[in-house]
C-alpha cells in the first residue's frame, strides 16, 4: 500500500485542522481495503470559541452517516472534549444514554450524531486519530494464532487489543488499559478481529503510520500466501451461462422471507467464481464476517445455493437463522426479517441481494473483500473469524435497532425491475422517468442507439432494440434479468402510427410493418418475459393501447385494427397469466401531443382544420384538459401499483373524455 499524501494538495489547509481532517480523512476513504461504504472513523481536537468569545477544546469526529471517501466539514461533529474525557471516567454507561450525552455535548445541535467511537477518540492524547477495518490487518486476526502472528510482525510496542464491543466498553476498555501508558512509544492500536488505530499530532505522520502498519500486514500475507492445488476444486466445473429462471426464482424467494422486493446482482468475476468451485466453500462461507460490523449490511452468512430446491434452500436458511435469534435472544429482542443478503451459488459465483443498487453495491463490495480475506487468513492456519455471539450482539445492538426504528417509507417500486418498450421518447421515456422517480430500476428499449446514452446509470439501462427481431427481445429481456435478478413489471409501449391511408388504397407493406410492429411483436415480448413475470414481485403488465381500439377512425386502418388485437391480446393475457399472479391491463390515451410523432406544424395543420386555435385542438375533449406523456406514466405507474393490486383485464382511458368512447 503506498501513501497518497500531497504535499501541495495539502499545504492548501495549513493552519485549519478541520480542512486538514477532511483532507486526510478522504485519503484513508478513498481505499475500499481500509474503510467499506461508512466503516472505519476519523477525529481532530481543535480550539473554537463560544459565544461568548471564550475557547474551548473540541473533538470534531466523523458523525454517522458520512462515508470516509467523501466527507466534507459539515460530516465532522463539534463534541466538548471534556465532557467525552469525563464520560471516558464512569464505570457504566449504556450506549444509547451514551449517544444522548454526546449530543448534550455537541458544540452545533444540528450537527450528525458523533461516532460511537468518539470517547475512545477523545481518551487517545494526540490531534488526529484514524481508524480503519483494515482487510490485512483484519485477515491477519482472523485466524487461530492470530495475535500471536500480530505480536511477531509488530513487536511489543504495538498496543494489542482483544476483540471488545465498539462504544461505550470499548473506549472504557482501552481507558483503563492505558492507564499509565507511554503514549509516545506506542505506533499503534490493533483491535483483534476488529482493525487499527494511529495518532498523532501530525495529521500526515498518522496517516502514513496507518499505510505503514497495514503495509506491513499485506506484506506477511503475500510471502505466506500461494496458489491453490487443484485437489482444491470441486470436480466437473459448470458452464458460464447463468441459469436465469433459477436466479429469478432465488430472487423471489428472498423478497418473499425479507417482505419486499430486492435486486439480485450475480458475480461472475474469476475470483468470485473461482471461490465458488472450492470444496470448502460452503463451509468457508458460512463460517462468520471479516469484521462484526459487517453484519448490519451483509446478515452473518449467506445462504448456499444447493443441487436441491431453491425454496429448500430457503427454508433450511430461514430456520438456522431463527434458531441463531433464540439461542442468543433474552426475550426482549424482536427479530430482524431472517432474509439472506447474498448466496454463493457453487460453481456460478454469488448473489448480492438489496432493495437498492446502492444495498446491492454495498453488500457485493463487503463479500468481495472478506473473500479476499478467507483466503488470506486459510493460508495463514486457517479462517477463524468471531463466533456468532459477538456478531448477535452488533446486529441487535441498541443503537441499530433505533436506526432501523427510524427509517422512513420506502418508494413504492423500490427493489422493482421494470421493462419499458419505447422507451426514448414520447409516452415509453416519460414511463421509465416515472418509475425510476418511485424508486424502480428500469430498462428502457428502443430502436434508437441513443437510448444507451439515454439511460445508462446503476438504476437505469437503456438497450438499443428492433422489437420486431425476436432474437432481439429475448437477449434483451436476459440482459435485464441478468443485471437485476428478475422482472416485475412490463410495459409494452412500442408502436407506430403509419400516414393515413384509406383500407382500399393501403399498401401491403404498412399493413404488414403495422401488424408486426403494433401487434406481434407485443405477443413475442411477453412470451419472452412469462417465465420471469411468473416469478416477479407483484407482477404486472401494462399495455399502452389507444383510443382508436374502441373508436376508429378512417384512415387509420392499420393502426385502429392492431390497437383492437393488441387489447384482445391483453384480455386473452389476463386470462392466461392469473393463476400466476399477473395482471395484464390497457391504457388508452388519445391526442397526448409532446411525443415525436406531433411537430409544431403538423399540430397547426390540423387546429386549423376544425377551425380552432392549436391550445383548443390540444384540449377537445370533454374535460377541456390536454393529456401529456407524463399523465399517461403516471396512470401507468399507479394501475402496476397497489391501488390496482386486484385488478386486471381492464381497459382505462386517459383522453379527457372522448364522446365517441363514451
Amino acid at each position: 500500500m503506498k501513501s497518497k499524501w500531497n504535499d501541495e494538495e495539502a499545504v492548501k489547509f495549513a493552519g485549519d485542522p478541520l480542512s486538514l481532517r477532511v483532507y486526510s480523512s478522504r485519503l484513508l476513504g478513498s481505499d475500499p481495503s481500509l474503510v467499506l461504504h461508512g466503516g472505519g472513523n476519523t477525529s481532530v481536537k481543535a480550539t473554537a470559541q463560544d459565544i461568548f468569545g471564550d475557547e474551548e477544546e473540541v473533538l470534531y469526529v466523523k458523525g454517522s452517516g458520512w462515508d470516509l471517501a467523501t466527507i466534507e466539514a459539515p460530516g465532522f461533529s463539534p463534541v466538548r472534549l471534556n465532557a467525552l474525557r469525563r464520560m471516558a471516567t464512569l464505570e457504566a454507561l449504556s450506549d444509547s444514554d451514551m449517544v444522548t450525552a454526546q449530543r448534550a455535548a455537541l458544540t452545533d445541535p444540528y450537527a450528525p450524531n458523533p461516532s460511537v467511537e468518539a470517547i475512545l477518540h477523545a481518551v487517545i492524547p494526540y490531534r488526529f486519530v484514524d481508524h480503519s477495518h483494515a482487510d490485512a490487518v483484519v485477515a491477519l486476526t482472523n485466524t487461530p494464532d492470530g495475535e500471536a502472528i500480530v505480536r511477531d510482525l509488530y513487536g511489543k510496542q504495538m498496543m494489542i487489543v482483544p476483540y471488545v464491543m465498539p462504544g461505550f466498553v470499548l473506549a472504557r476498555t482501552i481507558y483503563e488499559m492505558t492507564k499509565g501508558t507511554d503514549w509516545d512509544a506506542l505506533p499503534g492500536m490493533i483491535l483483534l478481529n476488529h482493525g487499527v488505530f494511529t495518532f498523532a499530532d501530525d495529521a500526515r505522520e498518522s496517516y502514513e503510520r496507518h499505510i505503514e502498519i497495514v503495509t506491513a500486514a499485506e506484506e506477511y500475507i503475500e510471502l505466506r500466501a500461494g496458489d491453490r492445488s487443484e485437489s482444491a476444486f470441486a470436480d466437473g466445473r459448470p458452464s458460464t451461462a447463468v441459469p436465469l429462471v433459477e436466479l429469478a426464482r432465488l430472487r423471489k424467494a428472498v423478497s418473499d422471507v425479507r417482505g419486499q422486493p430486492v435486486l439480485a446482482s450475480i458475480d461472475q468475476s474469476a475470483e468470485a467464481k473461482e471461490f465458488s468451485t472450492l470444496r470448502d466453500a460452503p463451509k468457508l462461507a458460512t463460517r462468520g464476517l471479516l469484521t462484526p460490523d459487517h453484519v448490519l449490511r451483509t446478515k452473518r452468512i449467506p445462504i448456499v445455493v444447493s443441487e436441491a430446491s431453491v425454496e429448500q434452500d430457503m427454508d433450511e436458511y430461514v430456520s438456522a437463522y431463527c434458531q441463531y435469534f433464540d439461542r442468543h435472544s433474552d426475550g426482549s429482542l424482536s427479530r430482524l426479517d431472517p432474509a439472506p443478503r447474498w448466496a454463493l451459488w457453487p460453481g456460478q459465483g454469488s448473489v448480492a441481494f438489496g432493495a437498492t443498487t446502492k444495498e446491492v453495491a454495498a453488500i457485493d463490495d463487503i463479500k468481495r473483500h472478506t473473500l479476499r480475506a478467507i483466503d488470506w487468513s486459510e493460508a495463514l492456519g486457517g479462517w477463524e473469524p468471531l463466533g456468532e455471539s459477538e456478531i448477535f450482539a452488533i446486529e441487535y445492538w441498541e443503537l441499530e435497532q433505533a436506526k432501523l426504528k427510524g427509517a422512513g417509507t420506502p418508494p413504492p417500486f423500490q427493489g422493482k425491475v421494470v421493462l419499458v418498450t419505447g422507451g426514448a421518447s414520447g409516452i415509453g421515456r416519460a414511463c421509465v422517468e416515472a418509475f425510476l422517480g418511485q424508486g424502480a430500476v428500469v430498462a428502457a428499449l428502443d430502436i434508437s442507439p441513443a437510448v444507451s446514452d439515454l439511460f445508462a446509470s446503476d438504476a437505469a439501462l437503456g438497450i438499443s432494440c428492433d422489437v420486431t427481431d425476436d432474437e432481439g427481445l429475448q437477449k434483451a429481456v436476459a440482459q435485464v434479468v441478468s443485471r437485476w435478478g428478475g422482472l416485475d413489471v412490463l410495459v409494452c409501449n412500442a408502436g407506430i402510427f403509419p400516414a393515413s391511408q384509406s383500407l382500399s388504397e393501403m399498401d401491403a407493406d404498412q399493413w404488414d410493418r403495422s401488424i408486426q410492429v403494433n401487434l406481434t411483436s407485443q405477443q413475442r415480448l411477453l412470451q419472452a418475459s412469462a417465465p420471469f413475470l411468473k416469478l416477479g414481485c407483484e407482477p404486472a403488465v401494462i399495455f399502452i393501447g389507444s383510443k382508436n381500439a374502441p373508436a376508429p377512425g378512417p384512415g387509420a386502418g392499420s393502426y385502429s385494427v392492431t390497437k383492437a388485437g393488441l387489447t384482445q391480446l391483453a384480455r386473452v393475457a389476463a386470462l392466461e397469466l392469473a393463476e400466476n399472479g399477473i395482471r395484464v391491463n390497457v391504457l388508452h390515451p388519445n391526442a397526448v401531443f409532446d411525443t415525436a410523432l406531433w411537430s409544431e406544424e403538423l399540430l397547426e395543420r390540423r387546429a386549423a382544420s376544425y377551425g380552432i386555435s392549436v391550445d383548443a385542438y390540444k384540449a377537445n375533449n370533454l374535460l377541456g384538459v390536454e393529456i401529456s406523456s407524463s399523465d399517461v406514466a403516471e396512470l401507468a405507474c399507479t394501475v402496476a401499483g397497489p391501488a390496482f393490486s386486484k385488478t386486471t383485464g381492464a381497459q382505462i382511458p386517459i383522453d379527457g373524455g372522448n364522446d365517441r368512447v363514451i
